[in-house]
């Protein structure tokens, strides 16, 4: 990784200890020699890193609503576009457009405007840091949050096992709109981060990564242990690494014995209550859906 921290985004921001998040834009920012417009739609990213009067960013930034972070990455790429057929930017000169996003603002209140811009193939790359809850504003549950998660909106309790819905597959939701590139990232495996981000700087038209950030205030866990936590997620195949590139599906890490889910649930206070008698069966349904999900995967794609 680049020693000069300060050529994308600033230290001295207000990330929690243990976030993972500047890594994961520093890691996909250095992965483009290109200049870079950053659009930031609301949502942790954006409230530590630009403390009115401050800011840590050291490059083109807006901040955009949390509804709209796809138009308005649509209107920044539109203006360039614009802007070259009025010879006023430089033939062959190419401006990267990034979106960084969370997931309350691509799954949920976002999803309209992203697939607009995706569905439309603008030229952009739409990046989603997915802690799996609304982090930014108390940790309510999201269409991230996995089953059986304790959050502010789906709390454990005598009447409650937790979030009683399984997470959205926005994966899949993406990859229907016909892109060319599509991938699946955990802040944990920053070199496998940074090569997708070279793939996605390398084309034009819609791109998006889609990358795991645990969270230590709503995962609750030591601060020093987010890659640890990380890793466990891809170890029990709770988060596969994998890709999408003009039509075909790569798995980039895989292992003939993944970790059962439990490895990776007892690391977080949000599942501590799943290991209390009577809650069995929701780690059993865990399982099973962690296994579901990985041979869909296996049968469509090829192995790294």
């Amino acid at each position: 990784m680049n020693t000069n921290l300060a050529k994308y985004l600033a230290p001295g921001h207000s990330t929690c200890a243990g976030c993972g998040i500047p890594a994961i834009v520093r890691t996909v920012l250095e992965a483009t020699k290109d200049p870079v417009i950053v659009v930031n739609v609301t949502g942790c990213l954006e409230v530590t890193s630009t403390l009115y009067p401050y800011s840590a960013w050291k490059v083109p930034y807006i901040h955009s609503a949390f509804e709209n972070g796809g138009a308005t990455a649509a209107g920044v790429a539109g203006t360039i576009k614009a802007f070259r057929r009025r010879n006023k930017i430089p033939a062959g000169k190419k401006i990267q457009v990034v979106v960084f996003a969370g997931d309350g603002g691509t799954y949920d209140i976002g999803l309209q405007s992203l697939s607009g811009a995706l569905e439309r193939q603008h030229d952009f790359l739409y990046v989603c840091y997915d802690n799996e809850a609304y982090m930014n504003t108390g940790g309510q549950r999201s269409g991230a949050t996995p089953y059986g998660a304790d959050t502010e909106t789906t709390p454990s309790g005598k009447q409650s096992f937790g979030k009683r819905e399984k997470r959205k597959d926005l994966m899949s939701i993406v990859v229907a709109h016909h892109l060319k590139y599509a991938a699946q990232a955990n802040v944990a495996y920053l070199p496998d981060l940074k090569k997708k981000a070279e793939k996605a700087f390398e084309m034009e038209g819609p791109r998006f990564l889609l990358v795991l950030q645990p969270c230590t205030n709503l995962w609750k866990y030591a601060t020093s242990e987010y890659v640890n936590i990380g890793k466990l997620a891809t170890e029990t195949n709770f988060w596969p690494l994998w890709e999408y590139l003009d039509g075909k599906y790569k798995i980039n890490w895989a292992t003939e014995k993944p970790k059962p889910i439990e490895e990776f649930l007892k690391t977080q206070g949000r599942f501590k209550h799943l290991f209390k008698p009577g809650n069995e069966h929701v780690i059993a349904e865990m399982q099973k859906e962690v296994d579901e999900n990985w041979r869909r995967l296996m049968n469509l794609a090829e192995v790294d």
